[in-house]
């Protein structure tokens, strides 16, 4: 664990989670009831927050149950600020050739639009339940542009991007490594959760030492190097060395949460009793 930080205790403040294996159960669509009513004490003493996620949509429980001023999706490559639209990562043809141009064998493979995903199946797959209910088309019709995602599910992912990575640097490339061995996303260069913390923080006008990350898994190491304080979720070793302080998971971040929410709320009493 990275060197004793204090948590911040004053506003301005933003708050950015993770999903999967943070703010929710892996896979899962509620966030814990727990979370859900700290995070409505954060709010009401003017806390800002943001879901920073891999997935290409927040669900809508989890969008109603957070409020968040913000949402960066696909690891970071589509921010939306409100309900503007302030970044969109894209492959450019070159690029999304290169990604496409694997040898994984009987490889599931989703390519994301802003629309639509087209997936590869092995021969005999059936899509996965969260595939038949999105707008999904075959692989073979994706378009050569406007591609923010694509996904690898294969048991070789460690190696071809090992691969990938070596001849194309810039591209940002996930998982492949514990917790998701058999899954590798690769966004464009630059769509990385870092950079969406970034941009989030100077939009909502709040310094970077004045944000709070929290993350679980590989992808989140990005944003929780560039925070002002670093929450973990869980023991992955990777991100010990970035983080400030550890919670177990999901079902524990609610205690942490209201934790902090008390220290908020007896901070800013002297200043509302003065009023």
């Amino acid at each position: 664990m990275t060197t004793p930080r204090l948590l911040p205790a004053e506003l301005p403040l933003l708050l950015a989670f993770d999903l999967d294996g943070t703010l929710i159960p892996d896979q899962g669509r509620e966030v814990p009831e727990a979370s859900v009513a700290a995070l409505a004490r954060l709010r009401g003493v003017g806390v800002r927050v943001a879901i920073i996620t891999g997935r290409d949509t927040a669900p809508r429980p989890v969008r109603e149950a957070v409020r968040p001023d913000a949402i960066a999706s696909n690891n970071g490559g589509r921010i939306e600020v409100g309900e503007e639209l302030r970044a969109e990562a894209r492959f450019n043809p070159a690029e999304l050739a290169a990604v496409l141009a694997h040898e994984l064998e009987d490889a599931r493979v989703v390519v994301f639009t802003p629309d639509t995903l087209y997936i590869d199946l092995p021969p005999g797959r059936e899509p996965e339940p969260w595939m038949r209910m999105r707008s999904w088309r075959p692989l073979a019709e994706a378009p050569t542009d406007g591609v923010l995602k694509v996904g690898f599910y294969h048991p070789g992912v460690r190696d071809f991007a090992a691969r990938l990575k070596a001849k194309h640097p810039g591209l940002v490339l996930t998982g492949a490594q514990p917790p998701y061995d058999h899954f590798l996303t690769v966004t464009p260069v630059g769509a990385h959760k870092g950079a969406a913390l970034t941009l989030i923080a100077e939009a909502l006008d709040i310094p970077l030492e004045r944000t709070v990350a929290f993350g679980d898994s590989d992808n989140d190491e990005a944003m929780l190097e560039l925070a002002g304080y670093a929450v973990q979720l869980g023991t992955l070793p990777l991100l010990a060395r970035h983080a400030h302080a550890q919670v177990e998971g999901p079902e524990a971040l609610g205690a942490f949460l209201d934790a902090l929410a008390d220290r908020l709320e007896e901070t800013l009493a002297p200043q509302t009793s003065g009023l």
